[in-house]
């Protein structure tokens, strides 16, 4: 009879976890080369892009921005006044109250003079009750409505039903727009003649920066760790990730943070769901799904110019809560959608899209955590095992670390929005210390959400915000 010796099970396992990681670094290289060609080949042509014919009302298409806000108090006045500014020709801005606790509705109705109004909204989407709606007597295009408390997916229904033009944008309470941003999220939709339908821009990280009246004064770093970390950590989901995915049209996510998508196209797909706590992905899953099913050749795309700034958790207790929350909501949005995982009838959505999401980015927290256990149990019993903790270590570094940096290097490659050399550096310097730190508390707390999902628990955790304008 022949038994298995320790030393094969861990052989095995190290060389389960070393594959894994080598896939992972493969995906990621690919990743990186097709941000560093896309970039070179838009920025050569974007910065001497001049977007004054786009400002003309006969080249663009009207938007509605929603603005879904529960207890946004904080930065409520200054993220509305930096839509208000906003330089694009026809637009609406929608601020949905949704039944929030603090005094975000005074704030708002206070400083925008607005006043109620009586309007009949189509239903098109089954939402939460309506309470009042009111418009500002100082902006015309400025909407308020009131509605009971029932999350975010239905305040956007609710935003969608209200909405007047083909084109809406879903952003958050404390998001600043950059000025031009709607323009450049806007122009592939415009270029395409509506073969795009829905476009994403950058999210950055407004914490460290000097924002006045709703406007970037002055872009810089938090001195907070926590922060620049998660600066790095955008960086790379942004320039590496979504613009790779986005270049054969197997982008599954536009962050809910800064999007534009079809109004015909989100009612059709039936609104947001209001039952998952991942709604901006399941959505673009949702439609992905819908136009292969319709053999319609439509694209969603990511832009990496147009740059919305949000304020993200300087405290460990809130950035827990946010990714174990995310961690579910990816799975969500791929369990919903499941017969769509390795089925060629989808195309490359099913065949490569959804295996990357459910091998990268589902299971990597699990397995990555397997991995730096197993590690520590190698350095103890020592010998041998040793070796493979070291190799496994290197990939770790070379996994998280390494394409950090590479992050940092795309950014000042391209958009360049940190002037300062030392900001550079800074990030540079962090980079390399993700791997000691940062990343194993991520891993943890996205394995947390996996148990949260598997408790049924479907919270969603408060959010504690500070505000970032001045």
């Amino acid at each position: 009879m022949h038994f298995i010796h320790w030393s094969d099970i861990v052989t095995a396992f190290a060389s389960f976890i070393a594959g894994y990681m080598v896939l992972v670094i493969i995906f990621y290289t690919v990743f990186l080369f097709i941000s560093m060609i896309q970039l070179r080949k838009e920025y050569q042509l974007d910065r001497i892009r001049v977007y004054d014919d786009y400002l003309e009302g006969i080249y663009t298409k009207p938007v509605s921005i929603i603005v879904p806000a529960f207890n946004e108090e904080a930065g409520i006045v200054h993220s509305v006044r930096s839509l208000l500014r906003v330089n694009y020709p026809i637009f609406e801005v929608i601020v949905v109250n949704d039944g929030s606790t603090d005094h975000t509705l005074k704030k708002m109705i206070d400083h925008y003079d607005m006043k109620e109004i009586q309007k009949v909204v189509r239903i098109q989407i089954s939402t939460k009750a309506i309470g009042k709606i009111y418009q500002s007597t100082r902006f015309a295009n400025l909407f308020f409505i009131d509605k009971e408390n029932g999350g975010k997916a239905d305040a956007l229904n609710v935003g969608l039903n209200f909405s007047h033009y083909p084109y809406f944008c879903s952003l958050d309470g404390d998001s600043v727009l950059e000025q031009d941003a709607f323009l450049k999220v806007m122009k592939p939709i415009i270029d395409s003649n509506e073969e795009v339908i829905a476009s994403g821009g950058s999210i950055r990280i407004a914490n460290g920066c000097h924002i006045q009246n709703g406007r970037i004064e002055k872009i810089g770093l938090s001195d907070k760790p926590l922060v620049v970390m998660q600066i790095i950590e955008y960086l790379r989901a942004f320039l590496m990730g979504r613009i790779g995915l986005s270049r054969h049209n197997l982008l599954l996510i536009i962050s809910g943070a800064f999007g534009v998508f079809s109004k015909n196209w989100v009612i059709a797909a039936g609104g947001y769901r209001t039952d998952t706590v991942g709604e901006d992905m399941e959505l673009v899953v949702r439609m992905h799904r819908i136009l292969r099913e319709k053999g319609e050749k439509k694209k969603i795309v990511y832009v990496p110019d147009p740059v919305c700034w949000t304020e993200v958790p300087e405290d460990m207790k809130f950035l827990r809560r946010q990714r174990r929350r995310w961690h579910r909501g990816l799975f969500e949005s791929l369990w919903i959608h499941k017969k769509v995982s390795f089925n060629p009838r989808y195309g490359s959505i099913g065949l490569l899209a959804f295996p990357y999401f459910w091998i990268v980015e589902f299971l990597g927290p699990i397995i990555e955590l397997s991995g730096y256990i197993f590690m520590v149990l190698c350095f103890v019993l020592g010998g041998i095992y040793i070796e493979f903790a070291i190799l496994l270590f290197l990939l770790s570094c070379l996994y998280g670390s390494i394409f950090s940096m590479a992050a940092v290097l795309l950014e000042e490659w391209s958009l360049t929005k940190y002037h300062k050399v030392t900001d550079i550096l800074k990030l540079f310097l962090y980079s390399l210390t993700e791997t000691l730190w940062y990343r194993p508390l991520t891993v943890f707390w996205r394995c947390e959400g996996v148990w949260q999902m598997l408790k049924g628990d479907k919270s969603w955790g408060e959010m504690k915000r500070k505000g970032v304008s001045e």
